[in-house]
């Protein structure tokens, strides 16, 4: 469910092609005997998608009716060193933060600290006026006209951002790719400004805002931005395809946090989602607000509400389409799927550590796994 940008997997660096030893035997794999039937289906697809995709590592999480019911990991966190991946592996999320961003903002809004009508310069002086007023509603569905990654280049940034305003200056003196509110293009870069809003009405750094308001009262301890300089130590391996699998470049997502620069893994998302659906952090009606669908000027629906695409979807062929909400991610060296089934109570989070897998029908299809396995 995420139109992001796919980056290069041939990025102009020699590497050794790696071929994937034999996976490991699961470890610190949680699951519920009431769901045991869905689970071992669930693994037989899990372990297909791993050997016809080529994927390094895949972590996975299931959650239903407020509980996670299954959370596993299988093939290599670091294929070099044969570590295996666990559910407590932490993956790059990429634009999965766009979504956890989200969260951010309707707490401000609620609290009536940020406008989202307001022209973005109300809380960001520093980005310069454009021929038309650009707001904080239009870059969460992005309707706003900021520009995308551009150049190679650009998503391969070695730029370190100590604030997330420091970001703002790769793309400021850009004009606008259309007038706000006529034209949905999707804009990592977009979210930095958000960014820079939430922290300016929050009047406290973005990052730390998000781990108090969010992650803490959730339960998302193993959500971080990812450290600059060394790998985190339980991050997983990154990986590219170029002639083979490879080790991905070295990045710094950190000018680009809140669109695509936290590390995870599924069980948190599934906190997270939960937290949405059970109003643990927002109102319902805060909630609805991010979950609808923006819309063009022309009438036309996008899909995508503040942060999170909304879709519709059967989980049965002989069922009616059901909501789902949710997002893509994807980065170097990352790949996630996050989709919430809001009617079922259930959320699904799966991730690996190789740029541009598809793992959105992969979800899905776990999605008509579990319903029916409810006790």
């Amino acid at each position: 469910m995420s139109f992001v940008f796919k980056p290069l997997a041939a990025v102009g660096i020699a590497f050794t092609a790696i071929f994937l030893p034999r996976e490991p035997a699961a470890a610190q794999a949680v699951d519920s005997p009431a769901h045991q039937g869905a689970i071992e289906r669930a693994r037989t697809l899990a372990r297909a998608l791993v050997d016809r995709d080529t994927l390094p590592g895949l972590s996975i999480a299931v959650g239903i009716d407020g509980q996670i019911v299954w959370a596993e990991g299988f093939g290599w966190a670091d294929v070099e060193v044969r570590k295996p991946v666990t559910p407590l592996t932490r993956f790059r999320m990429g634009s999965v933060g766009k979504a956890m961003t989200s969260a951010g903002v309707g707490l401000l809004v609620q609290r009536g600290r940020l406008d989202l009508d307001a022209p973005v310069q109300s809380y960001v002086p520093e980005f310069p006026e454009k021929p038309w007023p650009v707001t904080t509603r239009q870059l969460m569905g992005h309707l706003g006209g900021i520009r995308h990654y551009g150049t190679e280049a650009e998503v391969l940034g070695d730029r370190h951002c100590n604030d997330v305003r420091e970001g703002i200056a790769a793309f400021a003196a850009d004009s606008l790719l259309a007038r706000p509110g006529t034209r949905y293009s999707y804009s990592s870069f977009g979210y930095t400004l958000v960014s820079a809003a939430m922290q300016a009405a929050a009047g406290e750094p973005y990052a730390g805002f998000m781990r108090r308001e969010v992650f803490a009262p959730l339960g998302m301890d193993r959500t971080i931005p990812e450290p600059s300089g060394a790998p985190h130590p339980e991050r997983a391996a990154l990986y590219v395809r170029s002639s083979g699998l490879v080790p991905a470049p070295h990045d710094d997502d950190s000018c680009v946090l809140a669109a695509g620069g936290f590390i995870s893994t599924p069980s948190d998302l599934v906190r997270f989602g939960f937290g949405m659906m059970n109003d643990q952090l927002l109102a319902p009606a805060t909630r609805q607000l991010l979950w609808t669908a923006l819309r063009l000027e022309s009438g036309e629906s996008t899909g995508y509400g503040l942060g999170w695409f909304v879709r519709e979807g059967r989980l049965d062929p002989q069922s009616p389409a059901v909501p789902i909400v949710g997002h893509g991610g994807s980065s170097i060296g990352g790949s996630t799927s996050f989709m919430l089934f809001p009617e079922q109570r259930m959320v699904i989070a799966v991730t690996t550590n190789v740029s541009g897998a598809t793992l959105t029908s992969f979800a899905a299809r776990l999605g008509q796994v579990f319903p029916g396995a409810r006790p």
